[in-house]
């Protein structure tokens, strides 16, 4: 069985992102092109037994469309998205949880395991954060590390992608203490 997507690639602030879609409008994944080998083995381990082919557009989507409004400052512009994933039924409590971050504020690995009533899952939900094929759209950006000295890690955009949205969201400035020690030129 083949399932097609619809691949658009967008100029962004932050570099080319792919974006894909499924025939009836549903965000399956989105990525930076720069990572686009990640993004297929990640098609990959979420739909296992299944071909999918990704068949380039240049029609932008509402997605894309939504995608624009947000780098343009129309923060809850990718609120509405509707997305569909692969992924086991942790990830996608995970996920779930992630899209109920708000908008400027940032949570723990160890926090996230916590509302969802897994405290000692804190590995499992940083895999999980980390195999999330909608960034963005499911926030996986806003989550951060416990410790004071580097408080950005884990995106698999890059930690200067990170650092920009959550600026971005106004989730942080260059300013913290706490990013002083790693972001360059501050």
């Amino acid at each position: 069985m083949t399932t097609t997507f619809l691949l658009e690639r967008l100029n962004t602030p932050l570099g080319i992102m792919l974006l894909a879609n499924d025939e009836a409008g549903r965000l399956r994944i989105v990525d930076w092109q720069d990572h686009e080998q990640r993004m297929r083995e990640l098609l990959r381990r979420q739909y296992p037994g299944q071909a999918i082919y990704l068949r380039e557009t240049a029609n932008h989507s509402s997605a894309a469309e939504s995608m624009f409004s947000y780098f343009e400052g129309e923060l809850d512009a990718l609120e509405s998205l509707e997305v569909a994933t692969g992924g086991t039924e942790f990830q996608r409590t995970v996920w779930k949880a992630l899209r109920d971050i708000p908008i400027g504020k940032t949570i723990s690995y160890l926090g996230l395991a916590t509302r969802i009533g897994r405290p000692t899952a804190v590995r499992a939900v940083g895999l999980a954060n980390g195999a999330n094929p909608v960034s963005l759209v499911v926030p996986c950006h806003r989550v951060i590390g416990s410790g004071i000295k580097a408080p950005l890690v884990g995106y698999g955009g890059g930690i200067e992608r990170k650092r920009w949205l959550l600026e971005h969201e106004r989730a942080i400035t260059a300013q913290e203490p706490a990013l002083q020690a790693i972001l360059p030129g501050v």
